[in-house]
């Protein structure tokens, strides 16, 4: 058994959503996607997985302490933890992540949680395909990239793996390779428009 000192609780059975980002800034958009995740996956906790730095991505992000801090600032619900997993894991990228995760939480029903921007560009992912295989993925809409996402490569490779929106809350238990797209009311916020503006309040 893998030593969990210092990590999050789970337990074998429970359904525990990971929303892995910068979050440089965090913003009301990551704390509505992950309540509605919660309320149309049936998840019972979501992780934010403050990643050390985004491998997409040439500029480093704020310190990460600072990005923790203002995150558990935003968000105040007992049911979302807020974690710096991949710098206790001294992993870089999702597939290494999530590895690593299910080795550490045997049982736990995790389920990866993207915006539709992400899916858009996840076959540019490490390993993207590992991912899909690891765990179900839930995906949530994000302001003008619907379209653009479904159509996405990765996206229609997975298309035999999609799940009906109205089968959402069935996501932790399916066997991956599964994914479910599901509408919500979309909010504009974004990271990369927050750091433009200079609304960095961390």
């Amino acid at each position: 058994m893998l030593n969990r000192i210092g990590f999050p609780s789970a337990r074998a059975g429970q359904a525990v959503g990971l929303l892995g980002g910068s979050f440089d800034p965090a913003h009301a958009g990551h704390v509505q996607i992950t309540r509605e995740a919660m309320r149309r996956f049936g998840l019972g906790r979501v992780w934010w997985l403050v990643s050390p730095g985004n491998p997409l991505k040439a500029q480093g992000p704020q310190p990460i302490g600072r990005r923790i801090a203002a995150s558990r600032r935003l968000i105040r619900d007992p049911r979302v933890v807020v974690s710096d997993i991949e710098v206790r894991l001294g992993t870089r990228y999702t597939a290494e992540t999530l590895a690593r995760l299910r080795a550490l939480y045997p049982g736990v029903r995790f389920v990866w949680l993207m915006g539709a921007d992400n899916l858009a560009g996840f076959h540019r992912w490490q390993n993207w395909r590992d991912i899909a295989a690891m765990v179900p993925i839930g995906v949530v809409a994000r302001p003008g990239v619907g379209l653009a996402a479904l159509s996405a490569p990765a996206a229609r490779a997975m298309r035999h793996a999609r799940l009906a929106a109205e089968g959402a809350r069935t996501l932790p238990g399916a066997a991956a390779p599964a994914w479910c797209y599901v509408q919500l009311p979309l909010r504009r916020e974004s990271s990369s428009v927050l750091r433009a503006a200079g609304d960095w309040t961390g």
